[in-house]
């Protein structure tokens, strides 16, 4: 069986940026990356490695000096000095330039920088934070990656582990350009790929004893509560796992159990026509056994007489092996109806061939054999090293349900961009273990739907479910408003899915990458940017019991932020503690922000292009937003439509789409809303000509919506010139909290009395102090006092 796999890797960097010796080589990738080699045989790599695909980058800028016996390079962004002799820490160091001044900005061979750290391979049994592999991030501006001891690729698409005995580094020195840092890691390693739609919206998984019955109910029930899934997860029960012990476990399995699935392509074809994509769970480290279906076909494919019973061991070195793997066990599941494949590779990084990794073979062939026929590929898989971004999506593993576990998640989530992974799908709610909290799973859903992949899960505990009407009433109106929502982000999540894929740019980022220089963004771990538009401070700690209340450290960069939710108005500049009700989380808007939904309330199960789209514009700035739809294909062009907001002429335009329009409805709804503005008297035109709105006023904001705007027409409408968000409602939101809070009426009034009466805001926070109220009372009080300087006379 021919070996089907051919990759499109440059490896070999342009001579002219090399400089070496009969031992060294050192080649200047771009400005800031370069690449460092030392072989006793004078021997260096020219193949790709797992890291390094793509070496073949235009040559930078650089100076090569001689001094002393000493050989010196120098670019725009670092200054190296290297004696011409076996890497050692006196003989060879960079030094950071431009902007990081700090002692430690020097590195030298042998050191480790201490970087802002990358990722993980998985978060398995993890109940709190874990140690955290490097990225190509640092505050000293030096980061390396050791490629040493990867595999590699031949020109052929196959794979060889005979570099040993030679170093091989990347520097990264980048000061604090964290973005070009990145940047310089995707030109090497290879972009990420875009995403298929379907993959941004919700994904169903239990480990669950399901049956074709009962499965179709649960969608079923979830079609009639209105809540949207676009992805269908079939965890290890669809096979045979109940198998005789001569065979060992049955945790390996390519066989349908049909007294639970007993036409598997009809529930796959049902599922497909609701909307959804399918996935299974696979463990393949145990091989193929005899009572397997693809028995004989795999034994004949391997040359092998099926009839002498002995089991076809996994072994992903073997390219005949890897070929009928596909071709024989995947195939015909495949044709039932199967889109992409969950793997749960469990069994540790040694194969039969010293130095190459199961996981990394199977991430990479299993992506390259899903997007065969032009299809945008998609895998699920855990992270196996630097490069894994190029092979998405990540699964991070069967993670204890507790609060430790969850207040880790947005860190490590945003941390991995610091590598380039930027699709991390983790087991929202927890897998197993803990104790049931319905404030923990609710909090859990919340981050979910602003984390790169939400996906529902939980373990084979009868008692551990994520089904919405399995919790209380106000948890079930919060979870399943949480995941609606998350099917009407899915047109901006895509459009920043292109974003990740052509400007290196992952759609979370910790808030460092927004201010390199400011000390408090590297102190809000679980505050990060969801896209260009918005940021998030999810809430990962249990609520004040008697305010009712959770808290989140936060900070707000300059300038003027809304929180899309509450429309509390912020001033930014500073740090600050934001309090939330079970019901929402904070999630930040700067003015000028412009962020595109699905118009629909609630949304289908397939996440296609909508003809209905509502846009949230926060007043205050000028903004901008290009909306980026497609075909969901390799080979289609994508139809662009570019939105922007103009402050001064308070008119917000939408202009004709761009690109392949034939990919959009050919005319659309649009509803603007304004949060924390009332627009008294907008007017709305199409290609110049006067046109209806319809205006709904929902407390501190306003929807204008227009009907049918075609495509190829320029929408406006102008909601007055110089429009200011409404100043916040100091007095009632305080209220508010004090009304709920479960405290002695006599204090609800002193602090009512103390917080609104007459005077400064220093004169009110005095007479608060002077309550000796407790934390959590006094700093929700304080941020509606003081989210905005002019609220109140100072």
């Amino acid at each position: 069986m021919p070996f089907p796999y051919r990759l499109g890797f440059r490896p070999q960097a342009d001579p002219a940026a090399m400089v070496s010796g009969d031992r060294y080589r050192i080649t200047v990738l771009t400005e800031g990356l370069v690449r460092l080699e030392y072989a006793d045989d004078g021997v260096f790599e020219d193949r790709a490695s797992t890291f390094a695909v793509h070496r073949r980058l235009p040559v930078p800028d650089f100076r090569v000096l001689e001094s002393g016996g000493h050989l010196e390079i120098v670019t725009s962004r670092f200054r190296l000095t290297y004696d011409r002799g076996p890497f050692s820490t006196s003989g060879l160091s960079l030094a950071v330039r431009g902007g990081v001044t700090t002692y430690h900005s020097v590195w030298r061979y042998g050191q480790e920088p201490a970087t802002l750290g990358g990722t993980a391979r998985t978060l398995d049994e993890a109940d709190g934070p874990i140690p955290l592999e490097p990225g190509v991030v640092s505050r000293t501006g030096v980061a390396v990656i050791d490629d040493s001891t990867s595999f590699l690729f031949d020109d052929q698409g196959w794979v060889a582990a005979d570099n040993i005995n030679r170093i091989d580094l990347y520097v990264f020195a980048y000061g604090h350009d964290y973005t070009a840092a990145l940047r310089a890691l995707y030109a090497v390693s290879g972009p990420v790929p875009v995403l298929p739609r379907f993959a941004l919206g919700n994904w169903w998984s239990r480990f669950h004893r399901y049956t074709t019955e009962s499965y179709l109910a649960l969608m079923t029930r979830f079609q009639q509560q209105g809540i949207p899934f676009s992805v269908g997860v079939i965890d290890m029960d669809w096979h045979l796992t109940d198998v005789d012990p001569a065979h060992g476990s049955g945790w390996t399995g390519y066989t349908w159990n049909r007294e639970l699935f007993p036409e598997p392509e009809k529930l796959l074809d049902r599922l497909h026509d609701n909307g959804l994509r399918v996935t299974l769970n696979v463990h393949p480290a145990d091989g193929v056994r005899s009572y397997e279906e693809a028995y004989p076909a795999m034994a004949a494919a391997l040359g092998r007489d099926p009839a002498d019973g002995e089991p076809v061991a996994f072994d992903v070195t073997d390219r005949d092996f890897l070929a009928a793997y596909f071709e024989v066990l995947h195939r015909g599941l495949e044709r039932d109806g199967v889109d992409f494949w969950w793997l749960d590779w469990q069994s540790g990084p040694h194969s039969r061939v010293a130095g190459i990794d199961p996981l990394w073979m199977l991430n990479h062939f299993h992506y390259l054999d899903n997007g065969r026929d032009g299809r945008r590929a998609l895998t699920f898989s855990r992270y196996a090293g630097p490069g894994s971004h190029r092979y998405p999506i990540g699964f991070s593993g069967d993670t204890v349900i507790s609060w430790a576990s969850l207040a880790f998640q947005p860190h490590f989530t945003a941390t991995a961009a610091n590598i380039g992974y930027g699709w991390w799908s983790h087991d929202i709610g927890g897998h197993f273990f803990g104790a049931r909290d319905d404030e923990l799973t609710t909090r859990w859903v919340q981050f979910g739907t602003f984390s790169p992949i939400m996906r529902l899960h939980s373990s084979n505990n009868p008692f551990i479910t994520k089904e919405p009407w399995t919790f209380p009433a106000h948890v079930e109106q919060v979870m399943t408003a949480f995941l609606r929502l998350r099917h009407r982000l899915v047109p901006y999540l895509h459009t920043m899915n292109h974003r990740a894929a052509t400007d290196g740019l992952p759609l979370v980022l910790p808030m460092y990458y927004r201010a390199p220089a400011a000390e408090e963004a590297y102190q809000v771990p679980n505050q990060y940017q969801f896209g260009t538009e918005l940021v998030v401070a999810a809430i990962t700690e249990p609520a004040d019991r008697r305010t009712g209340l959770a808290r989140v450290k936060a900070w707000l960069p300059e300038g003027t932020w809304v929180d899309v939710f509450t429309d509390l108005v912020y001033d930014g500049g500073r740090t600050i503690h934001l309090h939330r009700d079970l019901t929402t989380i904070p999630v930040l808007a700067p003015a000028g922000a412009v962020v595109v939904l699905d118009g629909a309330a609630v949304p289908g199960n397939a996440p296609v292009n909508p003809g209905h789209l509502e846009l949230l514009v926060v007043a205050g700035a000028d903004g901008a937003f290009e909306l980026i739809e497609d075909d969901d294909t390799t080979t289609g062009a994508p139809a662009r439509t570019r939105i922007s907001f103009h402050q001064h002429s308070g008119a917000l335009v939408v202009d004709p789409v761009r690109g392949a329009a034939e990919v959009v409805p050919a005319a659309r709804d649009w509803t603007l809303t304004f949060p924390a503005l009332l627009v008294s008297d907008p007017a709305a035109t199409v290609d110049g000509v006067p046109v209806p709105a319809r205006v709904h006023r929902d407390g501190s904001r306003t929807s204008i919506t227009v009907d049918q705007v075609p495509a190829t027409a320029t929408l406006r409408v102008e909601v007055g010139a110089d429009p200011r968000l409404g100043r916040n409602d100091v007095a009632e939101r305080i209220f508010t909290l004090l009304d709920r809070a479960q405290i002695e009426y006599r204090t609800k009034t002193l602090v009512l009395e103390a917080a609104t009466g007459p005077g400064p805001v220093a004169l009110r926070l005095s007479r608060l102090q002077a309550l000796d109220l407790d934390r959590d009372l006094a700093s929700a009080v304080g941020e509606i006092l003081l989210a905005r300087a002019d609220d109140v006379p100072l």
